[in-house]
C-alpha cells in the first residue's frame, strides 16, 4: 500500500516494528522501521514510517509505538478439526507399542471413538470443550480458521458441530469459515454399507447448505474411509449446490485422490504424502492447493514425505495448517506446526510463513 499524501485521519498508527508484507512471490516482503494504520476497520497505510504523510501521526485517534519485533499478517488456519467432544489419548501409547492408525480405526478407535463422545454432548458442553482449543488458536494469532464437522456422522449431530463452528466465531471475534465432512468415517449403525452412508450424507448436505451452515464440502478419501467413486458423488453433489471442495487426499496410499479434487476445481487438497506426478500436474492446472500438515505427520510418525519439490516444480501454492484434532495432530498452534514444517518438509520459514497466510487463504477460496 503506498504512502498517500491525502491519507485521512487514521483510527489506529503502528510504528516502531518491522512488517512482513509477503506482497512478493518469495522472501517476506520486508519493510524495516514501518508502520501501519487503519481506518474503519481496514488498513489504510502500510509502509515506512518515514513515508508516514505530514501530520498522519498527530492526528490518528491511537497511536502505538512498539520497540522493535515483526508485524505479519494474520495467520490463516485453514484446516482444523477443533469442535469434538472428549480426547483419544490413549491412541498415543498405542502407537507407542506398534498399532498403526489403520489399525486402530479398525478396532474401534480413531475418528468413531470420537465420533461416540461428540454425540453424547450438548450444543453448549460441546461449544466450551471446543471454544477452549480454538481460543489457544487466536490467541497464537489465527484470524481466520476454518472449522470441519465429521465427529457427527448423523445429520443432527453433523448440524450440531457447524451449529458450533459458527458460535465460535461469534464469540471470538475471528473469521471462521465452515466445511461440511459428513464423508469422514463409516458410523457403526451402517454396519458396511458405505454406499448407503453417501446416500444419507448427500441427502443431509442440501438441508445444512439451506441452513447456512456450510461453506465448503470435504470428503476422507481412503482406504479406511471411502473410495473415489463415493467421494465423486460428494463433489458432484457439492458442485450442484454451488458448493466449493476439498479433499483429505493421498494421506495413507494414492488412490488419486488429489487428481480427483482438481478436476472439480478444488479449492484444496490437503496431507498429499502419497499425490503421484499426474496429481500435482493436475493440481498445477486447476489452481488447487497443496495443505502440508506437518502435526498429522508428526505424531504419525510418517516418512512418507509430500512431493515438496513437484509442488514448487510445478507452481503448487503450499499452505501449512495444524490439522487440530485429538488423535492425530492435537495442535493448538499454528506456529508451532510452521516450525514442525520447516523441520520436518524443510520448507524455508519465509515459505512456511506464506503457508500460514496467503496460502492458508487462498486454499478457502
Amino acid at each position: 500500500m503506498k504512502p498517500n499524501s491525502d491519507l485521512p485521519a487514521l483510527d489506529g498508527l503502528v510504528v516502531g516494528a518491522s512488517l512482513a508484507t509477503l506482497d512478493e512471490d518469495a522472501g517476506y516482503g520486508s519493510i524495516v522501521d514501518g508502520a501501519l494504520g487503519w481506518r474503519d476497520g481496514l488498513l489504510a497505510y502500510v509502509g515506512s514510517r518515514s513515508g508516514l504523510p505530514a501530520g498522519a501521526t498527530a492526528s490518528a485517534l491511537e497511536v502505538i509505538e512498539l520497540d522493535g519485533g515483526w508485524i505479519t499478517p494474520g495467520l490463516v488456519d485453514c484446516h482444523s478439526h477443533v469442535v469434538f467432544a472428549g480426547d483419544r489419548a490413549a491412541e498415543f501409547e498405542q502407537r507407542l507399542h506398534g498399532a498403526s492408525y489403520e489399525e486402530i480405526a479398525r478396532n474401534g478407535g480413531g475418528i468413531v471413538s470420537t465420533v461416540r463422545a461428540t454425540r453424547a454432548a450438548g450444543e453448549d458442553e460441546l461449544l466450551a470443550q471446543s471454544l477452549t482449543r480454538a481460543r489457544a488458536l487466536r490467541d497464537d494469532g489465527v484470524t481466520t480458521l476454518e472449522i470441519k464437522s465429521g465427529y457427527g456422522l448423523d445429520f443432527d449431530n453433523e448440524r450440531k458441530m457447524l451449529r458450533v463452528a459458527r458460535r465460535i466465531g461469534l464469540a471470538l471475534g475471528i473469521s471462521v469459515r465452515t466445511t461440511f465432512l459428513g464423508a469422514h468415517a463409516l458410523p457403526p449403525e451402517f454396519g458396511n454399507d458405505t454406499d448407503g452412508y453417501i446416500d444419507a450424507v448427500l441427502e443431509w448436505l442440501p438441508r445444512l447448505h439451506a441452513e447456512g451452515l456450510v461453506d465448503a464440502v470435504d470428503a476422507f478419501c481412503e482406504s479406511i474411509g471411502f473410495t473415489p467413486a463415493q467421494t465423486r458423488r460428494v463433489f458432484e453433489a457439492s458442485r450442484a449446490l454451488g458448493l466449493p471442495v476439498k479433499l483429505h487426499a493421498d494421506q495413507l496410499s494414492d488412490l488419486g485422490g488429489a487428481a480427483l479434487t482438481a478436476e472439480f476445481g478444488g479449492l484444496s487438497a490437503d496431507h498429499v504424502e502419497h499425490t503421484s506426478l499426474e496429481g500435482v500436474r493436475a493440481m498445477a492446472a486447476s489452481g488447487t492447493v497443496a495443505v502440508l500438515l506437518p502435526g498429522a505427520f508428526h505424531v504419525l510418525r510418517e516418512t512418507k514425505l509430500p512431493p515438496i519439490d513437484e509442488f514448487r516444480a510445478h507452481g503448487v501454492a503450499m499452505a501449512v495448517a495444524t490439522d487440530c484434532n485429538p488423535g492425530t495432530s492435537p495442535l493448538q498452534s499454528l506456529r508451532l506446526a510452521i516450525a514442525l514444517a520447516c523441520t520436518h518438509f524443510r520448507l524455508p520459514p519465509d515459505e512456511a510463513l506464506r503457508g500460514a497466510t496467503a496460502h492458508g487463504a487462498r486454499a478457502l477460496g
